[in-house]
């Protein structure tokens, strides 16, 4: 290694003049020593306290220390001199280091707030009057980068075009550091006209830091519509290589439309007669498009619309196929509504009055769109069949309800009632029963009829009205009214009953309490009416059978005393000629049409002695 200039004058001048003092000559000397080899070296953070210590044992007989750095041209500059007997520091005026040199009594020499200008070639010289002892220290100087920032952002990407993405930026980086881009964590490598990545660097010649700017120029894709990009900083700092990340950015990327659907909005899955119905189109492009055409069952031209169109109160000719496209009629896509409808008919309907006996054919008819389910209510409890009327009774009066449901369709129900009143003239029944106590006889009047007959009891003769009564429940047009006597004599009472429709009467001879007569027996319970009536007909019908045996026995009776008659008449016309003495009586007898049996016996005796 050559020695630097100014070294080699200061040794020259010593050779050519006389001997200087020996402390001056040492010194000379150590301007002429080459440079040591395996440098210590210390790594200061930008901004910090560089500390280096003078890595020299301290001699017997020092006199001072010195530190000096070397000019990129090789000439020492003295920054700082310590004397080890006046124990007195003196920092050279070198205006790079003013106010930021500190020198400790074991000559470690520390620079505040180090800058990129100190990374320099520094030496410790310790001084004693026979030797010049010197140790250099390489300083190195590290600064970490700002966090990046991708800057410039393009407001968003086609597809199929390279673009400026945007440039990531980090500031105050030393020594230089490097950019990388990503995307979704994976790193952009550089492809031809695909991924383009320029890296430029630049020096502020004030502070020596390095600005990096990075730009990416890329082509996306539909799949980077969602891509996280980002770029890391990768810089050297005293311990080693280190990264900094920037913050992710998304961008909107825009694509054309490739296909276009169409959906039904609605409240449930089915469509039913009344509902409101808002058809929306929509395109899987990036912006998806504000227009469409939408074609409606029936309509030839498609109707110009945003994403979406409204139907209301809609009604069962709106089923059918509907479409939408883009406006320039492409990539067309079509869904089939139906709308569900329920029609119920019910005859008749509302309120209806008929007589008694009278027959009421009913039907409930429905028209729908699917099966339907029909059931009939009366009176809030669920039939079991269909009303049929072919002979009215009270009991078939109430209110109906036919009720039908489609259970495929949410809400769809459909509902019609009939209020039927049957009417009948009051109609009457009295009976009379002797109480246990053989007391009083209890007389009931048993009254059918709609609207509720009025009942009045009275006393024929007297006209007197009673007023003393007791009625049953009024159900399915059937009660009864009883009174309770204890009649000293023979009376008549009279029932009347009365409605908006007719007035009946009917009386009724009660005996005294003192005579015997046969006491009536009471209707049965209205709840048991059908099980007697059906009893009633079965005795009718076996008495009916008992008398047509019983005539047929009369006849064949009568037959055979018709027979027995003729041969004893002309027995009795023989026996008269015989015997004409008979006597009056007994042909008085015999010629009395309305004789019993007794008198025929009697007959036949005095024959049988008149022919002996």
């Amino acid at each position: 290694m050559m020695e630097p200039p100014a070294a080699a004058a200061a040794c020259a001048s010593c050779r050519r003049r006389p001997l200087p003092p020996p402390l001056l000559c040492l010194l000379l000397a150590a301007l002429c020593l080459p440079p040591a080899l395996g440098l210590y070296t210390v790594n200061a953070v930008y901004g910090d306290t560089i500390t280096m210590p003078c890595r020299l044992e301290v001699p017997d007989g020092l006199m001072f220390g010195k530190w000096k750095y070397e000019m990129p041209n090789g000439s020492p500059v003295f920054i700082a001199f310590r004397s080890s007997t006046k124990k007195n520091v003196q920092y050279d005026d070198v205006p790079d280091y003013k106010d930021r040199l500190s020198l400790s009594e074991n000559y470690t020499l520390s620079i505040k707030n180090a800058r990129i200008s100190d990374e320099k070639r520094f030496v410790c010289m310790l001084v004693t009057e026979d030797d010049v002892s010197e140790e250099p220290t390489i300083v190195k100087v590290f600064k970490q980068p700002s966090q990046p920032e991708i800057l410039h952002q393009a407001d968003f990407l086609e597809t199929e075009k390279l673009q400026m993405l945007g440039e990531c930026v980090t500031r105050d980086s030393y020594p230089e550091g490097n950019v990388t881009w990503y995307k979704n964590g994976r790193v952009l490598q550089p492809v031809e006209e695909v991924v383009v990545i320029n890296l430029q660097k630049i020096v502020d010649k004030s502070t020596g830091l390095f600005t990096m700017t990075s730009s990416l120029q890329y082509v996306p894709t539909k799949e980077d519509a969602n891509a996280k990009f980002s770029c890391i900083v990768t810089y050297y700092g005293p311990s080693g290589q280190k990264t900094i990340q920037s913050k992710p950015v998304v961008f909107d990327v825009h694509y054309p439309t490739e296909k276009v659907t169409i959906q039904v909005l609605s409240q449930s899955s089915t469509v039913k007669e009344g509902d409101n119905i808002t058809l929306k189109c929509s395109g899987n492009g990036n912006p998806p498009p504000q227009e469409f055409l939408f074609y409606i069952p029936g309509e030839a031209e498609g109707v110009r619309s945003s994403d979406t169109y409204i139907m209301t109160d809609v009604r069962r000719n709106a089923t059918g196929e509907y479409k939408c496209s883009l406006t320039d009629k492409s990539m067309m896509d079509s869904t089939t509504i139906t709308v569900h409808y329920l029609d119920l008919q019910l005859t008749p309907s509302g309120e209806v009055t008929k007589q008694i006996g009278e027959a009421l054919p009913v039907s409930c008819t429905i028209s729908s769109s699917r099966n339907a389910t029909v059931f009939w209510i009366k009176d809030n409890t669920r039939m079991q069949t269909s009303p049929s009327f072919s002979s009215l009774q009270y009991q078939d009066a109430g209110n109906y309800i036919c009720e039908t449901t489609l259970q495929e369709v949410e809400g769809l129900k459909k509902r019609k009632t009939l209020k039927l009143i049957v009417e009948g003239k009051p109609q009457i029944k009295m009976t009379k029963k002797t109480n246990t106590n053989k007391m009083s006889k209890t007389i009931i009047c048993h009254v059918e009829g709609f609207p509720k007959p009025a009942v009045q009891w009275t006393v024929t003769g007297s006209g007197s009205i009673i007023n003393k009564t007791e009625e049953t429940k009024y159900v399915n047009g059937k009660f009864s009214s009883k009174i309770v006597i204890a009649p000293e004599e023979n009376v008549t009472l009279t029932c009347i009953a009365e409605n908006q429709l007719e007035r009946t009467v009917t009386s009724l001879n009660v005996s005294a309490i003192s005579i015997p007569e046969y006491d009536e027996p009471e209707d049965r319970n209205d709840d048991n009416s059908e099980k007697v009536n059906d009893q009633a007909k079965l005795i009718v019908g076996i008495v009916v059978g008992l008398l047509l045996a019983a005539l047929v026995a009369g006849v064949v009776y009568w037959l055979y005393v018709k027979k027995s008659n003729d041969a004893k008449g002309k027995s009795e016309k023989a026996a008269a000629q015989n015997f004409p003495s008979l006597p009056r009586t007994a042909s008085k007898h015999v010629d009395k049409d309305l004789g019993n049996i007794e008198e025929n016996k009697k007959l036949e005796e005095n024959n049988h002695k008149s022919e002996t």
